[in-house]
């Protein structure tokens, strides 16, 4: 006698659970505002929304940028950080 399996007799748990989880994209933040190709270094209410409390830059699985963005994005912050439009170190973190 042949034993039939059936789909579902043989998956785990676990596994099952996993694909009912359904995660949501990710948008980008800077599609959202309308910018395509060009971050302003002296725009710094929008540079501060990725800066974390330190002055640090978050990185791009949290805030949804793209890697093209993102490199953008840093290269501006370090301009605007030169240019004194952002502080290197907030003032939470010098005492």
């Amino acid at each position: 006698m042949k034993k039939v399996k059936t789909k579902n007799s043989f998956k785990l748990t676990q596994q099952m659970s996993a694909k009912k989880v359904s995660t949501q994209k990710k948008r980008d933040p800077f599609k959202e505002r309308g910018i395509e190709s060009f971050i302003d270094f002296r725009d710094v209410k929008l540079m501060t929304r990725f800066l974390n409390e330190q002055g640090k830059l978050l990185p791009a699985r949290i805030t949804g940028a793209t890697a093209k963005m993102q490199r953008k994005l840093t290269t501006q912050v370090k301009r605007a950080r030169h240019l004194a439009f952002i502080p290197f170190v907030s003032e939470g973190t010098k005492y």
